[in-house]
């Protein structure tokens, strides 16, 4: 049921009025044009003033589709209460919305148009960011993300650069400030994640008795078809008392899943844009019991077919390699069947340009490691490698770590600054300390407890780190949970712009899905927006679009 009028409370026109008034003809230092401002530019700002106000809410109206209505605050004039609002405006005050409440002159309320202006009275009057939060424009653009049918861009060609976007030259110049082509591609390879885990959970199950029957995978991206599902097989198994127990537990115990896809662009136009034919490998995070008994199993091993004994050994985790290696009843193991379908696709593409791209979400993230370091050399000539990865937990060693440099793998990683999952296993410590640490006269006795620890882990590659708090939407103390959720993870990259700027105000991805998923985790202040404009999330669910929403 659309909105049928739109209502501002009278008092919030004389705490606007009172704040603003507070100023009267002061200069300001930080807007030299004002400091000895004429009676005349505060009548000429004044009234610029009014007409923004006026446009605001007839934006607003029209957004919500309003009947036009009388103005609730009433006609705003040049009068005494308004004077001043030249100054504010050249100092950017005079847009911003008011504070909750009347503003009645105490002791209390005095200054907080200028702390407002300083970002500075939103941490000691906290109902003046809510209000900030529901201003028209706030109100107009979560409408827009609300929307089903976003803005939509044109794929830019990507053309000869394509090799710089698939990290040959380690993502440099392209991540702060983020390039918009690159936001793009992280986006697309995040979707075809999403893609994953929509075919697990449309049909979890997997036959003990029979191999699996061929998948149905809608991918995001139109322009690629999926040519082969992949399973992911535990080498572990739950007591027979545990089916006794909870004998209802169905799938969560299965050993063999469904965890990924491998898929491949067949559109002659797409291939022209991007340059090459690109094959996506898709994995998806962790869903299944086993899955999570094979994560807690944390001690490094080497990796079984090292041949260079001057290089480090490389280790890797013991449940991640697990998944990979071990092979299931009726199913090949994760490794044999991405290296088997690489190897047909490379025959049947021989002569094209092609690219390898591997891209998954927690364990997906971890396993998407392991695929990249074999396939990259599962044949001779194998097409350029890389990986993007969302959350990813540690994998390996560093010897691990310089094995894939030295195999020419490049990885971007997408970290959340508030994503634990990101930090494990191994050791507590920061990338950026351990770097720290490396530099000093430290560095030789790390290198031998990277050679002797069970839990020496090291990240690898490229980092793009995004941050749950710069998102205007979601709650700053969100939980371990949404700091960790793809959709969460895509929202974040959507909306950055670099490592010190805020949430891009033009960010176009929906909102629908993250509200489904992270209801909890979304500022009160727009979840109940989500009903005032008669929206319906769980009734009208998600659909899958087949064209990304625009970055720019």
């Amino acid at each position: 049921m659309p909105i049928t009028s739109l209502q501002l409370p009278p008092h919030n026109l004389s705490t606007f009025q009172a704040r603003n008034a507070s100023f009267g003809l002061r200069g300001s230092p930080l807007n030299p044009s004002n400091r000895n401002p004429s009676s005349t530019s505060l009548t000429v700002k004044s009234a610029a003033t009014t007409e923004s106000t006026r446009r605001h809410l007839s934006n607003l109206e029209k957004v919500l589709q309003t009947d036009s209505k009388p103005n609730p605050i009433g006609p705003v004039d040049g009068s005494r209460e308004n004077r001043g609002k030249g100054l504010l405006e050249g100092l950017n005050l005079a847009a911003m919305p008011n504070p909750i409440g009347p503003v009645d002159g105490s002791q209390e309320s005095k200054g907080k148009g200028l702390l407002e202006g300083l970002n500075l009275a939103a941490r000691i009057w906290p109902e003046m960011k809510a209000a900030e939060d529901m201003s028209p424009r706030h109100l107009n653009q979560l409408q827009r993300l609300l929307s089903k049918s976003p803005d939509h861009s044109p794929r830019n060609s990507l053309g000869s650069r394509w090799r710089e976007y698939h990290g040959r030259n380690d993502w440099s110049g392209l991540l702060d400030p983020l390039d918009e082509n690159l936001r793009r591609e992280v986006v697309r390879y995040g979707e075809f994640v999403q893609a994953a885990y929509h075919n697990f959970h449309s049909d979890p199950a997997t036959s003990v008795d029979e191999a699996p029957a061929p998948r149905h995978v809608t991918v995001p991206d139109r322009h690629y078809r999926v040519t082969k599902s992949l399973y992911a097989t535990s080498s572990v198994g739950l007591p027979k008392w545990v089916d006794d127990v909870a004998p209802d537990l169905g799938w969560m115990t299965q050993r063999t899943s469904c965890v990924g896809y491998v898929a491949v662009c067949d559109d002659r136009r797409e291939i022209a844009r991007m340059g090459r034919r690109d094959i996506v490998i898709a994995l998806r995070g962790t869903a299944t019991c086993l899955e999570w008994a094979e994560n807690v199993r944390d001690l490094l091993v080497p990796i079984p077919d090292q041949k260079d004994p001057a290089q480090k050994q490389p280790k890797v985790e013991c449940g991640f390699l697990s998944l990979y290696n071990t092979r299931g009843a009726h199913v090949p193991s994760l490794a044999e069947s991405v290296v088997d379908e690489i190897l047909r696709l490379m025959e049947k593409y021989k002569g094209e340009t092609l690219s390898i791209t591997v891209t998954g979400h927690s364990l997906g993230a971890a396993l998407a490691l392991l695929v990249a370091d074999e396939v990259s050399t599962c044949a001779p000539n194998v097409p350029p490698v890389a990986v993007f990865s969302f959350g990813s937990p540690r994998v390996g060693n560093r010897g691990f770590t310089d094995r894939i440099t030295a195999r020419n793998v490049k990885v971007l990683r997408i970290v959340n600054n508030q994503d634990v999952i990101t930090r494990v296993p191994g050791m507590f410590v920061s990338e950026g300390l351990d770097r720290t640490l490396r530099n000093s006269s430290a560095a030789a006795v790390l290198d031998v407890l990277d050679n002797n620890m069970p839990w020496a882990y090291s990240h690898v590659g490229t980092e793009l780190r995004v941050d749950t708090r710069m998102s205007p939407y979601l709650k700053p103390n969100a939980d371990v949970a949404c700091c960790h959720d793809l959709e969460a993870y895509l929202h974040l990259v959507d909306g950055f712009l670099s490592s010190n700027c805020p949430f891009r105000s033009n960010a176009k991805r929906s909102l629908v899905k993250l509200l489904h998923e992270q209801n909890s985790n979304v500022k009160k202040l727009y979840t109940s927006r989500v009903k005032a404009l008669s929206l319906n999330i769980e009734r009208e669910g998600f659909p899958m679009s087949s064209c990304l929403p625009s970055p720019s």
